[in-house]
This record gives structure tokens, sequence and C-alpha cells, in this order.
């Protein structure tokens, strides 16, 4: 019997990942899911309980006792907190700038990589981040790096969050894309880079199309299965 495919896709911000991963999951008839979302669902559960996302030991047992779980739902993945699905809730600029702090505690990471884990047994997935093919799914069939240089991965991130911010700059953005980069490869836990085994992609000059198709050009040539398994 084989394994259900799992395919992974790291990278830094706006190397383009989360399109391509919907993109490739929809090809593929995989679920597609953002490691991320469950980093800002632990966020969410801190602020809404009032405590300081700087205060790694309330943070660390609050996390523990909560309930975190992503469930298919009615086929699109689900992030549930105590059981209340707060998928619509997870995107607010309170929440991301929690998360970043969240995200760096050990005892967070233990937990949500589990829920990540967890959420795979039993199904094909496509899942983005930023240590899923050297953390998260160490074992996956086809691991991605996503990657493309600053000054595009600003002009994409201001494209994208143009409605947001008027006072952003593509100088700005790069900076703290860049700041970004320097914070997520020197964290002691779970570093971002690619895994020994992971194909490289430069995004800059592609559609997200194109990284698409060399990604299911890999998928043919590996023999992994159409289905969700490995073949």
């Amino acid at each position: 019997m084989h394994e259900p495919l799992v395919i992974t896709i790291d990278g830094p911000a706006g190397a383009g990942k989360s399109t391509v991963a919907q993109k490739l999951a929809a090809r593929l008839g995989l679920m597609y899911v953002d490691s991320g979302a469950t980093y800002r669902a632990a966020a969410l559960k801190v602020l809404e309980a009032g405590v300081d996302p700087h205060d790694e030991p309330q943070v660390s047992k609050l996390i523990r006792a909560t309930n975190l779980q992503v469930t298919a739902g009615d086929g699109e993945p689900r992030v549930l907190v105590d059981g209340d699905d707060v998928t619509a809730r997870l995107r607010t600029p309170e929440v991301t700038l929690a998360a970043a702090h969240v995200s760096r505690l050990p005892d967070v990471r233990a937990k949500l990589i589990e829920v990540q884990r967890a959420f795979a047994r039993g199904r094909g997935v496509v899942m983005e981040g930023r240590d899923i093919g050297t953390v998260v799914f160490p074992q996956a069939q086809l691991k991605i790096f996503l990657k493309a240089n600053v000054e595009e991965r600003a002009r994409r991130r201001l494209k994208q969050d143009s409605h947001e911010s008027r006072e952003a700059t593509l100088e700005k953005t790069a900076y703290e894309i860049g700041r970004r980069d320097q914070l997520d490869a020197e964290r002691k836990i779970s570093p971002l880079m690619p895994a020994t085994d992971a194909v490289e992609i430069d995004s800059t000059h592609l559609q997200a199309d194109q990284v698409v198709e060399q990604i299911l050009e890999l998928v043919d040539k590996r023999g992994l299965g159409e289905s969700g398994s490995a073949g």
C-alpha cells in the first residue's frame, strides 16, 4: 500500500509559496495547507486570552493547554482552536505581528509541528511554510525550496498589500523582507534553509503557473501518483 503523497514547499516571504502550493494541490487533487495558519491561530489564542506574546512562559503554558487542530472541513482546511473555527480571523495585522513572536517559541513550534503532521495522516497534502521539508515532513516524497530575489519579492508584497498601506515603498519593503530573511535563517529553532534533498526553483522571472508546471514535471519524472500516492 502506497503512502499518501506529501509535497513540501518552503521558502522566504514573497517567493510565491502560497499561490504555487494552492495551484499545485488543485492540479494533483491534494489538500493545500498553509502551515503559517497554525501559528496565526496560536497567536490569536494568545491575544484573545490577554497574554503578552513576548511572555514566553505564559504563552507556552497557554498553548500547551489549547486544543489546536486543522481539519478538512468542507474540502478546504479549517483551523480550530478549542473547537472554534477561527480560519476567517487569522489575517489581521495584530495576529500577524503576534505570530512573528509566538512562532519562535520552542514549545509552540513543537506542538504545532504535531498539529501539522496530524492533518497529513492518511491523506495527500501540499504544505507550504519555512521548515516543512526540513522538520515537519523530512521524509516527504518531493520537497521544493522556492526562492526569488529580494527586489522581486518586495514588488509582489507591495502588490499584495497595496490596499493596506499607502506608505510602503519598494525600498522599505525590500529592507523588511531582507530583515525577515535574516531572522528566519538565524533562529535557533527550525531555521529557514533548503532541505538537503530539496529541489530549488528560482521564481524571480517565472509566473506561478510556470513554477507549477516545473513541479508537475518532477512529479511525473519521479513516478509519483496522481491520486496522492507514491508510485
